[in-house]
């Protein structure tokens, strides 16, 4: 029986929500979008400032941001491509409250991030302990604006 694929992804301008359709539609996987319980403005995110709200996770290990609605059906699932933008060469902390409020014991996980110029830096470091018990993948990153085709080739590439 082919494996039961999941994308699942935070996006907070709307890159990485591209990048997660395209990926969803060409796995013909299901669709799961990381909501925070309070949404990001343009304020929060202003990596320019020292006390935005992003700034202000991204310099807590610890942060765990709510999220909005738990994903009902996870055992389900045996692979999760999981989309992200990278802030501060890592995934947002909401991603490790993501992968801390399943058991992903078993499961494949495989990350994908965008990104204005950065590459995936030390993100899988950051998650290997939200998400013990799962075979965590080297990831990919995309610019903004990636094409359909790129992530069906790095998709078909993994060989899952």
């Amino acid at each position: 029986m082919p494996p039961r694929v999941l994308v699942a992804y935070f996006s907070a301008t709307g890159n990485t929500e591209t990048l997660a359709r395209y990926a969803a539609q060409t796995l013909g996987a299901d669709l799961y979008k990381i909501e925070p319980e309070i949404p990001y403005t343009a304020g929060d995110l202003n990596c320019s400032d020292d006390g935005s709200r992003a700034t202000v996770e991204m310099g807590d290990a610890a942060a765990r941001p709510a999220i909005a609605a738990q994903l009902k059906g996870m055992e389900g699932y045996d692979v999760i491509y999981l989309g992200f933008p990278i802030w501060w060469y890592l995934a947002p902390t909401i991603i490790n409250t993501f992968l801390e409020s399943y058991d992903f014991s078993g499961k494949v996980i495989v990350p994908f991030a965008t990104s204005g110029g950065s590459g995936m830096g030390r993100t899988n470091q950051g998650l290997q302990a939200s998400c013990s018990g799962a075979d965590l993948r080297a990831g990919r990153c995309f610019r903004a604006g990636a094409s359909r085709a790129e992530p069906k080739a790095w998709a078909d590439g993994l060989g899952l």
